[in-house]
């Protein structure tokens, strides 16, 4: 029941072409040690399947995306995240651009093992004029009317990040919204979790609130890879905020010569440990103040 291992680990068990989703929602709470982790790895032709913030920007200026499903990718008060909008507009990505409540539905269908969930969530917009695939279906009641049949959005594999996790693969979340990550885990072939705290199985049999914290099975859960600070430059309430100073400099890297290249030979290249000493520290990430809505 050890399901402890390292992000390299982790890797090593992903294919190239592998469609692949990843949790948290835009600059909050995404795996992004696990993602530095595929940046510096061979893999290629991915399909990645999330709503996007910095982890799809990292992947796309690395060549590892083929196809991109998304209902946004932002940093927030960076509207489009750069390199995600600098591949977009090179026409470099095969997309499925849909609503937001679309995609839960697709991750749900996913999840329940249906190939679709009938909604009415696309009707009347261009969502269906610009993916094809996307279906009507007839109403086998007596209402009459067509529906969006939202196609499950199967994952051969699920990358999100938690608070904290044992080796079992129980996983707990904090924060006051854990967004779609249990319906990307339920989608998913394999889940791999990586996380800011290794606790003992014990801390949640002291604690019988944590339960409230926990959103799937430990079954589920295929991997744990204890990263601490590995949710950084996003956040990961309420251990710390996301880091604006940072992603202001990566977002200013897409406008100078060889930004993609000088930011990952100073922040990726060399591994999490570098990683971390070059951003302050761990102390300095709890410092982060949390965003507030």
């Amino acid at each position: 029941m050890d399901k402890r291992m390292t992000a390299a680990e982790m890797v090593a068990q992903l294919r190239d072409g592998m469609t692949i989703g990843i949790g948290g929602w835009g600059p909050r709470r995404k795996p992004m040690a696990l993602i530095r982790e595929i940046v510096r790895s061979d893999l290629k032709d991915l399909t990645i399947v999330a709503y996007g913030g910095a982890d799809v920007g990292m992947l796309c200026a690395a060549g590892k995306v083929k196809k991109l499903v998304f209902a946004f990718v932002s940093l927030d008060f960076i509207p489009l995240e750069p390199y995600f909008r600098k591949a977009r507009q090179a026409g470099e990505l095969d997309v499925m651009e849909i609503d937001e409540g679309m995609m839960l539905l697709g991750l749900r269908a996913a999840a329940m093992n249906v190939p679709f969930i009938p909604t009415a969530v696309g009707l009347g917009t261009d969502v269906l004029k610009h993916n094809p695939q996307i279906k009507l279906v007839a109403s086998p009641y007596a209402d009459g009317r067509d529906w969006v049949a939202m196609p499950a959005l199967k994952l051969d594999a699920a990358l999100v990040h938690v608070d904290r996790a044992d080796a079992r693969g129980v996983c707990q979340i904090d924060g006051p919204d854990h967004y779609m990550d249990d319906l990307f885990v339920r989608a998913a072939a394999k889940t791999f979790v990586s996380c800011d705290e290794l606790v003992e199985s014990a801390h949640f049999h002291a604690n019988p609130q944590a339960a409230r914290s926990v959103f799937w099975e430990r079954n589920l859960t295929d991997g744990v890879v204890h990263v601490p600070g590995g949710a950084h430059p996003s956040s990961c309430a309420p251990l710390y905020g996301f880091d604006v100073p940072h992603f202001q400099r990566y977002n200013a890297s897409v406008q100078e010569e060889d930004g993609w290249q000088r930011y990952y030979d100073e922040f990726i290249r060399d591994g999490e440990a570098a990683y971390l000493e070059k951003v302050g520290g761990l102390e300095s990430l709890r410092k982060l103040p949390l965003p507030v809505f």
